[in-house]
């Protein structure tokens, strides 16, 4: 099956080489306030990203029988997450 059309690609809906051919006068600085101490104080660091696990998970490399692979892929999608859950369980204390 092929595409009728082309898929196009997203627009920003902004003129791009307008806003980058601008050139910030000097009148334009003052509708900026002056920042304080008191200003970045309040200021923050967003490193983004997700949280630092408390348990986090590491990479191991373990040897199965292909039946058991296969048996715990027919559960579906999360099988490995199930799988690490029922060990966890099993571990001894």
């Amino acid at each position: 099956m092929t595409a009728s059309k082309r898929a196009s690609h997203p627009s920003l809906g902004s003129d791009l080489p307008k806003v980058a051919a601008h050139v910030i006068q000097p009148a334009e600085y003052d509708e900026l306030p002056e920042l304080t101490d008191e200003m970045l104080a309040q200021g923050k660091v967003n490193r983004g990203g997700r949280p630092r696990s408390m348990n986090p998970k590491r990479l191991i490399s373990i040897r199965l029988t292909e039946d058991v692979i296969q048996r715990w892929r027919a559960t579906g999608p999360g099988w490995q997450t199930r799988m690490a859950e029922k060990l966890t369980r099993a571990a001894p204390k």
